[in-house]
């Protein structure tokens, strides 16, 4: 297929037998135990979708379940506390989307009565809630013809149609859009969208993958034009990457000897916003210099540097400097020339806290 791709263009016999081949696959060889599947509840799927970006299938699981334990319905999750919210996301990374997670909670309450949209168009109006999401709710809970188009999807489509044009021009991304709704089914639309738009992702997940695709047990082999080309490997394309960076950070670990630990609560924006902390500097200068009222020269062995590790984001390497500083009394607050609290041995492991906050402290 050339680079300028058009709706003319397509394989006609793919656009006809796609869908059919994908629904028939799904409904026998698909993925079916997932605790967010075989349900058209908005919420539990909402949920799930939400979790999942980014994240893998395995981790999600432990957290559905929590987040399920606590909050049963999108009612529930709007009257939490954000604080309460990051504390069950505390270790599942991105946590903007628990934040954007939490207001739309309560604009779902707050806007629709506390019942999720039905359409697409509307439940991308919602914080957090983006194209490709607001299509898998409104396709597998309310049955709507729209198509998603996540890292899986792009993989599947691409690779079915040929479709060589680079996905980091956005005009690209729109026009596989647009031929992604193409091949959506046209038939029997309540039964089918939900396995199509679990199909297409499960397709991904497990046979259409990035690398040594198994295109012999693949549904649509003799459909996809990659497989023809004898390349499914170098679809999708996508020329553009992003640089990353890397930043140190030394985080105060103070603590009493009954077990409390001296805490910060983070901005926003900025990394690991809204949750609690250790305090975070820029350099061990400006740590000592920050308690120098508090630790007196005599007294600066109680300093303690700990072993320097790598936590790693999505576009960045933190690495993370931990100094100790074990106090035999709690300071005054004045004297302590920090923002944040100190919080007990009982009550932090509830907190929200960044994954490599919580694994030092674990180890306390």
């Amino acid at each position: 297929m050339s680079k300028t791709v058009s709706l003319e263009t397509l394989n006609s016999k793919a656009v006809a037998e796609f869908a059919p081949a994908l629904i028939a696959w799904q409904k026998t060889h698909g993925r079916h135990d997932l605790p967010w599947q075989n349900t058209r509840d908005p919420y539990k799927v909402w949920l799930s979708e939400i979790m999942l970006q980014q994240t893998q299938v395995v981790t999600v699981k432990d957290y559905f379940a929590r987040f399920l334990a606590v909050h049963p319905t999108v009612a529930s999750l709007a009257a939490a506390s954000l604080d309460d919210v990051l504390a069950l996301w505390s270790g599942l990374g991105y946590y903007s989307r628990a934040r954007n997670m939490h207001r739309c909670a309560q604009d779902v309450v707050a806007l629709h009565g506390g019942a999720f949209p039905q359409t697409a168009e509307v439940l991308q109006t919602l914080p957090g809630i983006g194209p490709s999401t607001a299509a898998a709710v409104a396709s597998l809970c309310f049955s709507e013809r729209v198509a998603i188009l996540d890292g899986n999807v792009k993989r599947v489509l691409t690779r079915l149609l040929g479709f060589d044009a680079d996905l980091a021009k956005s005009a690209n991304e729109k026009a596989l859009w647009a031929l992604a709704t193409q091949v959506l089914p046209r038939d029997d639309l309540w039964t089918a969208m939900p396995h199509y738009t679990q199909g297409v992702m499960d397709l991904g997940a497990t046979l259409c993958t990035t690398r040594n695709p198994n295109c012999l047990l693949c549904p649509v082999e003799k459909l996809c034009a990659a497989k023809k080309q004898g390349n499914p490997e170098a679809f999708p394309v996508k020329t553009k990457t992003l640089k990353r960076t890397s930043q140190s950070l030394w985080l105060l670990w103070a603590s009493l000897a009954d077990g409390s630990v001296f805490l910060e609560q983070r901005p926003t924006p900025g990394v690991w916003a809204g949750l609690y902390c250790l305090p975070v500097f820029d350099s061990y200068e400006a740590l000592t210099t920050a308690i120098s009222a508090a630790v007196s020269p005599a007294d600066a062995s109680l300093l303690q540097d700990g072993a320097v590790f790598k936590h790693v984001l999505t576009h960045k390497d933190l690495h993370i400097h931990p100094v100790r500083l074990q106090m035999l009394e709690k300071p005054k607050p004045a004297v302590l020339k920090i923002k944040g609290n100190w919080v007990s041995a009982a009550a932090w492991p509830a907190l929200g806290l960044p994954a490599p906050v919580r694994k030092l402290l674990d180890t306390m």
